[in-house]
């Protein structure tokens, strides 16, 4: 393991230090020129923290590597109120001078929002799909996919669906939450996992939305989708692999 930082944030502010470990600084956005690495702005180690006196909780570790470097991260809260003099964490990117271990530190703690939709016909049938590219190749997942940008967990659904399986359909939405009122159940689950040493944390809005597809094809997407099936219950429990996927199905049918 090679060097060890701390990642410290409080209501979108992190603490950076610059290469002798003074801080806080903060990065100048739009900064195309990095003088050496004796100009860098990165996290602080331990015992810098420790130096400045604060006080704080510890979260997790990540593990970032590039190349043959390999850097273990601590996240953790500060005790310490509000830090007006500390850098927005949205400003470090486009700073050249800032270490890249800091900018990945701070793009891992972005979440990865995915959202899908448990589709169920009269008999109470769930329909699921074969993926056939990405990470669960060859198995049985619900429908859906990544938010986009400025997109609504809900209406990601609808166009995953529509996408990856070519049917339209449209999720209840009681309160209105994307402008139109829509009646039906406010069936939906939201979970938030982290799986592996890197940290990304992932969070999983998923629907249920009763539809038996009447006067639609099923058109499984052209290498992506390699099949797509109604199942039992039972059925898509035993085949799912997505643990976000089994709970929503344990939860919402």
């Amino acid at each position: 393991m090679g060097q060890e930082y701390v990642h410290l944030e409080h209501d979108g502010k992190i603490l950076l230090v610059d290469a002798d470990g003074i801080g806080p600084v903060s990065p100048v956005m739009g900064r195309s020129v990095c003088d050496g690495p004796g100009s860098q702005i990165r996290l602080p180690t331990m015992m810098e923290v420790e130096g400045m006196g604060i006080e704080w909780t510890e979260k997790r570790s990540n593990q970032i590597i590039f190349g043959d470097d390999e850097f273990k991260v601590t996240y953790g809260i500060p005790k310490i109120p509000w830090p007006e003099h500390w850098a927005w964490k949205d400003s470090l990117a486009s700073d050249s001078a800032v270490d890249p271990v800091a900018r990945e530190s701070v793009y891992r703690t972005l979440h990865r929002v995915v959202s899908k939709v448990i589709i169920t016909n009269s008999q109470g049938e769930i329909l699921m799909a074969k993926i056939a590219r990405g990470f669960f190749t060859g198995c049985w997942t619900l429908p859906g996919g990544f938010v986009d940008y400025a997109e609504h967990p809900r209406e990601a659904a609808e166009r995953e669906a529509l996408e990856e399986l070519g049917v339209s359909i449209e999720i209840p939405d009681p309160r209105g939450e994307c402008g139109t009122e829509k009646p039906g159940g406010q069936g939906n689950f939201v979970q938030s996992e982290i799986f592996n040493e890197e940290g990304i944390n992932w969070v999983s809005f998923t629907y249920k939305c009763e539809e038996d597809l009447v006067g639609q094809e099923v058109v499984p997407k052209d290498d992506e989708i390699e099949d797509a099936q109604w199942f039992s219950r039972e059925e898509a429990l035993n085949l799912a692999v997505s643990l976000f996927d089994i709970e929503a199905i344990k939860k919402l049918v």
